[in-house]
């Protein structure tokens, strides 16, 4: 491999590490996350795994196979963006009438209390600019898919 095309593939894989650690800095700081907050993570777990493997090994399929990853992590996030847009129904577990948590009485009495907080997917939490977390994940995940296609096309 060229020392370009590791450069490429150390800035793909690391720009999912760094929004991964952001995005738990965030919840450490007390933004919780939704479900699909959750799904959009393990994307970037399996591209920073993948970029290891594409250092160590070499050849162009582990970088096709982060492009294929980011392009997942921009569905996810193209998906929660329209569920928070209300263009479509999330999942009902934590969209439009989903219970509370302690709902149900299977809690014992005063636990309630205990139950973490259900992070609604369909609330717009405007982050930056006006952009929420997921519209900013769609953008920097349609940006890595290109990083990663481009160091795909570099010679090994």
């Amino acid at each position: 491999m060229t020392l370009e095309r590791h450069h490429l593939i150390y800035l793909a894989a690391g720009a999912s590490v760094a929004l991964l650690a952001g995005a738990f800095l965030f919840q450490f700081l007390g933004w919780a996350p939704c479900q699909l907050c959750l799904w959009q993570r393990w994307p970037h777990v399996v591209a920073g795994v993948i970029g290891l493997m594409a250092v160590g090994i070499g050849g162009r399929g582990l970088p096709a196979l982060g492009a294929a990853t980011m392009a997942v992590s921009a569905g996810l996030a193209a998906y929660h963006t329209g569920v928070e847009r209300k263009w479509w129904q999330g999942p009902s577990s934590c969209s439009g009438d989903a219970p509370l948590a302690g709902d149900g009485g299977m809690l014992l009495p005063g636990a309630e209390s205990e139950a973490p907080a259900l992070v609604m997917c369909d609330q717009v939490q405007p982050f930056f600019l006006s952009l929420t977390m997921a519209n900013w994940n769609l953008l920097m995940s349609l940006a890595l898919v290109v990083l990663w296609l481009v160091a795909a096309r570099r010679l090994a």
